[in-house]
Order: structure tokens, then sequence, then C-alpha cells
């Protein structure tokens, strides 16, 4: 098994579990933390991509618009929200040699 068909099952088992986020900061730690990196460092990592996350999600539940079905705008700020990360991604397997698996 690859490296990538690990994370990929470690990430459906997570989310299964209710963890998502976790399996994405297990994913990260994975892919693009020294082995080596001791205890406060990690626990900071992971506190700034769990507050990370919780910024992300929540930041969408408040600018969805009040309808029960996604509105024309609510669309067009998750695609922008999206494009924003999808160059965030590629700058950073650009910068450390990591091609990113399909997004």
């Amino acid at each position: 098994m690859t490296d990538r068909e690990y994370l990929r099952r470690l990430e459906r088992e997570l989310t299964d579990k209710g963890k998502l986020v976790e399996a994405g900061w297990v994913s990260l730690r994975i892919a693009a933390i020294d082995p080596t990196a001791g205890k406060v460092q990690l626990e900071e990592m992971r506190m700034a991509f769990f507050a990370g996350a919780q910024h992300l999600l929540a930041s969408i539940l408040d600018i969805l618009e009040d309808d029960a079905e996604p509105t024309e705008n609510d669309l067009r700020r998750l695609d922008l929200i999206n494009n924003e990360l999808k160059a965030f991604i590629d700058d950073f397997g650009r910068k450390y040699g990591i091609r990113p698996h399909d997004q």
C-alpha cells in the first residue's frame, strides 16, 4: 500500500468517525512535518490547524444566505474559498516539491 493509499483510507475511516479535521491534521503531519518535531511544536501546529478549520467552517456558515437552498451568491462564495485554498496548495506543492492528491 502506498503512502497516498494509506492516507486516503485513514481519511475515510476518521471521517466516518466524525474526525474529518483530525484526518487532515494526520495527513499534514505525515506529509509535511519533520518526524523529529517536538511535542510542543506538534501541539501548537495542531492547534493552529484546527483553529484554521474552525474559522473556515464558522465563516462559511455565517456567509450562507438564510434560504433553505444554496443561492447563486452562496455558490460563488464557496467557489472563491475553493479557489483560494487551491492556490495555497498549489503554491505549497511548488515550494516543497509535493504533488497534492486529486482535489
